[in-house]
């Protein structure tokens, strides 16, 4: 049966690339398996090895030390829906239309038409299972098991859609889902407390029974995403309060999979991969993490926004200790993923790059990005080359007076930057608007992000990409 038209590259083709790179056999002998841990408005500075204050991750540092610690690694958006999608399908979020953050009332999700991680490990016979938050979709033609995998247990949009809101009163009751049906029609904070030692349990008990098949687990914890909860056998461990014992709980749970990886002898069959989909929503205040030195937080396309913690491990393929700061992204995941396990590529056009060579420590390997784009929904609103970031005119939120405190939110207000350069190696935190010293990085950078434009479209310049690709939607949206 030949491949569905529009999924899948000519086959041929992607194995003279892989001839080519040198790592057919590594594909066809290993077939390694994936882990991704993907940690909800977990900021910069929320790891140890990253300058955490007030909690430790041992874990964490240590998977670091057996692996490689990524600087300059971002999300396509600062926001959950966006940046899960571009996650898993390689592409910028405003290229397959998942923007934001879908929530129950939603009738749309990730389109039946996307090739997901999920699909391409499927394709070549691995097991698949996803414990977490979803947030592509919660209608039934956009879960988990409708692309690519074999098991799902978790929530289908963000832990804060519900009836305890402290702002917003008319969400329903939040489910619980397991595979395709509810498990629990109305979560509450009991519940909740246990998400991450549920997520963990059966990422282990997953590892542990394919032990002879290859298997891609992807693990979206519910934290350190407001309302905060955590188990009573961390509550109250840090001395960063309730947000510091989430984030040590996270750090137990990567301690765990780490550790079934290693009791099971595949740790070093396994690329692991840990990082957060966006920075900390600053305006909860002692409930949100810490971008550090970075400009802005969540909702924005400043660094504090985009840029997050990665950690990257697979013994003996990974070099132990190293730091890589050359620009990489989660839209690269999928395509350097595939050239490892030998899959093809999706016959669409997709963002991300192989960043294998950065993985590995290639000498002197450079980004494969001669420019990285920041949406935010349609509209673009910065670029980076280089070092060279450009901001476009645009409007954006930042936190007012004093920030909220204890599940409460503070206020934000509504800023505008102009046109702004700022060389990100010298000025790390976008204080100093070099655009006037620089205007032929102006000029080029303006070029690059006119192509963009034309390919990927921008809402500030009413125009829509001719790469554009619709989310799916609900045939019928009054169907629940």
């Amino acid at each position: 049966m030949s491949p569905k038209p529009g999924r899948l590259f000519r086959p041929v083709m992607f194995l003279l690339l892989l001839l080519v790179s040198g790592r057919i056999g590594l594909a066809e002998e290993t077939r390694p398996n994936i882990v991704i841990l993907f940690a909800d408005d977990q900021g910069y500075a929320d790891v140890g090895c990253f300058g955490a204050m007030g909690f430790q991750t041992p874990q964490l540092d240590k998977m670091a030390s057996e692996g490689m610690k990524l600087t300059n690694f971002y999300v396509s958006q600062a926001v959950c829906g966006a940046s899960r999608a571009s996650l898993l399908t390689g592409c910028y979020a405003n290229r397959i239309g998942m923007l934001g953050a879908p929530g129950p009332t939603s009738t749309h999700g990730i389109n039946k038409n996307e090739v997901l991680i999920s699909e391409l490990c499927k394709s070549r016979g691995y097991a698949t299972a996803m414990y977490g938050k979803w947030h592509l979709g919660h209608h039934q033609p956009f879960l988990p098991l409708q692309h690519g995998f074999d098991e799902y247990f978790g929530l289908p949009y963000s832990n804060d859609m519900w009836p305890f809101h402290p702002e917003i009163k008319k969400f329903p009751p939040l489910p619980l889902l397991g595979g395709n049906e509810v498990v629990n029609a109305n979560v509450t904070s009991n519940e909740q407390i246990q998400l991450t030692t549920w997520y963990t349990e059966r990422a282990v008990n997953f590892i542990q029974s394919h032990r002879e098949q290859p298997f891609f687990l992807y693990v979206a914890y519910a934290m350190p995403h407001v309302p905060l909860h955590v188990s009573e056998k961390f509550s109250g461990k840090s001395e960063r309060g309730l947000y510091g014992d989430v984030i040590m709980e996270i750090d137990w749970s990567v301690g765990e999979i780490l550790k079934t990886l290693d009791e099971t002898d595949a740790s070093r069959k396994t690329l692991v991969v840990y990082t957060s989909d966006n920075g900390p929503w600053l305006s909860y205040g002692n409930h949100a993490g810490s971008a550090g030195p970075l400009r802005e937080g969540k909702g924005t396309s400043w660094e504090g926004g985009v840029r997050e913690p990665c950690i990257v491990r697979w013994p003996g393929r990974v070099p132990a200790g190293a730091v890589c700061e050359e620009v990489a992204a989660t839209i690269d995941l999928l395509p350097t993923i595939a050239g490892l396990i030998g899959a093809p590529l999706p016959e669409h056009p997709i963002d991300g790059k192989d960043i294998w060579p950065l993985l590995s420590d290639v000498a002197d390997a450079k980004s494969p990005h001669e420019y990285y784009l920041f949406y935010y929904d349609e509209r673009l609103e910065a670029i980076r080359s280089g070092d060279w970031k450009l901001h476009f005119p645009h409007n954006y939120r930042s936190l007012t007076g004093e920030p909220g405190s204890d599940g409460r939110p503070g206020g934000y207000s509504q800023q505008h930057t102009d046109l702004a350069l700022y060389n990100l190696k010298d000025d790390i935190g976008e204080q100093r608007n070099v655009a006037a010293d620089y205007p032929e990085i102006v000029e080029r950078l303006q070029s690059h992000a006119d192509a963009a434009r034309e390919e990927l479209g921008d809402s500030a310049f009413k125009k829509t990409g001719r790469g554009y690709r619709p989310p799916g939607q609900l045939e019928k949206p009054n169907v629940k």
